[in-house]
């Protein structure tokens, strides 16, 4: 078994509102899986964030002075953790982590399927030739070994990203990891929950969700959202 010390979940954010969002959804790991190193990069300095000034969720922390919407191909490869779970800002945590970093004893990475992989815009080849059976994976949820094969998959990453000039960054992590012999792991979706609808549908038999990755969570929709957490929490309770 790996040490708990080389684990950590990674979150990096750039802006006022996802730097506290990031805050949010790190007090959901704290409070669920409280031993676990929780690491932020983001340019907390330019926005007048003192992350020191009181205890937080959050067990070590740098500032970045380059920062974009997607510093994430930028940073994810300077995780300080040897087994990481990189974690978007509209997240939140509600089950053991230790499970799921099981994975990565047989596995280089680990991610789920992207929600919307029928758009056109998702199904399109950049630079290789990739079947659509093999689509999408959500970025937002990403469990990784730091290892010389996925150091190298990250520097791809980034350099297609700024080639290509694209808003988004999973068109090229498709392909990268496509033509890669990474061992990937294939999350199951209650481990990456993008809608509300999954949650209503599925049986307490079927699937329960693990961690929320929701869009109310950094899009000022909190009253919206409030209508639905009772229902959620009484799924997660059914585990």
């Amino acid at each position: 078994m790996v040490e708990q010390k080389s684990r950590g979940v990674l979150y990096i954010a750039s802006g006022y509102e996802h730097i506290k969002a990031a805050l949010l959804s790190a007090q959901s790991v704290r409070d669920t899986n409280p031993n676990l190193p929780i690491h932020l990069f983001a340019d907390y300095q330019q926005q007048n964030i003192q992350l020191d000034a009181e205890p937080g969720p959050l067990t070590s922390w740098e500032n970045i002075s380059d920062p974009h919407r997607r510093s994430k191909v930028d940073y994810i490869s300077r995780t300080p953790f040897e087994q990481t779970m990189y974690l978007d800002t509209d997240t939140r945590v509600l089950c053991d982590l230790e499970d799921v970093f099981c994975l990565l004893e047989n596995f280089d990475v680990a991610l789920a399927h992207a929600h919307k992989r029928e758009l056109p815009n998702k199904q399109k080849n950049l630079k290789v030739k990739t079947p659509n059976a093999f689509p999408q994976f959500n970025s937002g949820v990403f469990l990784f070994r730091k290892n010389a094969k996925t150091l190298e998959a990250f520097a791809k990453w980034q350099k297609w990203f700024y080639e290509l000039k694209l808003p988004t960054d999973q068109n090229t992590l498709r392909e990268i990891l496509w033509e890669s012999d990474l061992r990937i792991a294939t999350l199951p979706p209650e481990y990456n929950v993008r809608f509300i609808k999954y949650i209503l549908l599925w049986s307490k038999d079927e699937a329960r969700p693990k961690i929320l990755h929701l869009p109310y969570y950094r899009q000022g929709l909190a009253s919206y959202f409030k209508r639905w957490k009772r229902v959620i929490l009484r799924r997660v309770k059914a585990v």
